[in-house]
């Protein structure tokens, strides 16, 4: 049996444990809502935006806005939309199963984009002057963005992803002198804790690892524990090297 076939409820749950999609904790995750909502927006875009929890608490401490999540797995967006019904929040938000390469979906007054400049583009600076683009004159954009904490060794990008490279990041100065130079002035400079990064790498795979260790026998047994331990491996190398930045933006005047 393969993952094609096999019954769906008996495959291996999927990041069920959850909230945000990225090492983020209530405490930070309540202090840009309310941040955020200060400028009072009427619409919020959410660039890659999974199921969309930032934008949703951001929609609910802000009664008038309205708001667009794009990305393109289907699941994650369901999952949204499911949580937009359940907070009475379906009426005033999008879930749009679409890239977002050269999107027409802005100006926008909010633009999230947390661990997902990506889906704009291969390179960070044609992305950052998308996100210009993307927001209205006097809004913000909320940039979640990876960084080297210290320089890799060669030992350690090994460990990591396929293809690392010490260039796949930027030191967190220079991140945000690129973001400068696209056209932002920074409200606001963040980075994720080690609990925020192990809270969610720990979650990011939790019901999985408990699901795997009851079912070792399954069809997609090997797989699973193939993907879960090259996973680990690589957060366990990259742990306390690379780090994610919380960039508030505000859009210079054009």
């Amino acid at each position: 049996m393969t993952s094609a076939t096999a019954p769906q409820d008996d495959l291996p749950p999927r990041l069920t444990r959850l909230t945000f999609h990225g090492p983020l904790s209530e405490a930070r995750a309540t202090a840009m809502v309310r941040r955020l909502a200060g400028s009072q927006p009427g619409s919020v875009l959410d660039i890659g935006c999974g199921w969309g929890e930032l934008m949703l608490r951001l929609l609910a401490a802000v009664p008038q806005a309205h708001g667009v999540g794009v990305d393109v797995n289907a699941a994650d967006l369901e999952r949204g939309r499911r949580a937009a019904g359940a907070r009475g929040l379906a009426g005033r938000v999008e879930f749009a199963e679409e890239s977002a390469v050269g999107t027409g979906r802005g100006p926008a007054d909010v633009v999230l984009c947390l661990g997902a400049s990506q889906a704009l583009g291969d390179d960070l600076v044609p992305a950052l002057r998308e996100l210009r683009r993307l927001v209205a004159d006097g809004g913000r954009v909320l940039l979640g963005e990876g960084f080297w904490q210290r320089t890799p060794t060669e030992a350690e990008l090994a460990g990591m992803w396929p293809g690392a490279s010490a260039t796949d990041h930027h030191d967190l100065a220079a991140l945000t002198d690129l973001a400068v130079a696209a056209g932002f002035r920074p409200e606001w400079i963040e980075t994720a804790s080690m609990e925020e990064w192990e809270e969610f790498e720990s979650a990011y795979q939790a019901d999985t690892e408990v699901w795997l260790a009851a079912n070792p026998g399954h069809p997609l047994a090997t797989e699973t524990r193939a993907r879960l331990d090259s996973h680990r491996s690589a957060w366990l190398t990259y742990r306390g090297v690379l780090g994610l930045a919380y960039l508030t933006l505000v859009p210079t005047a054009r």
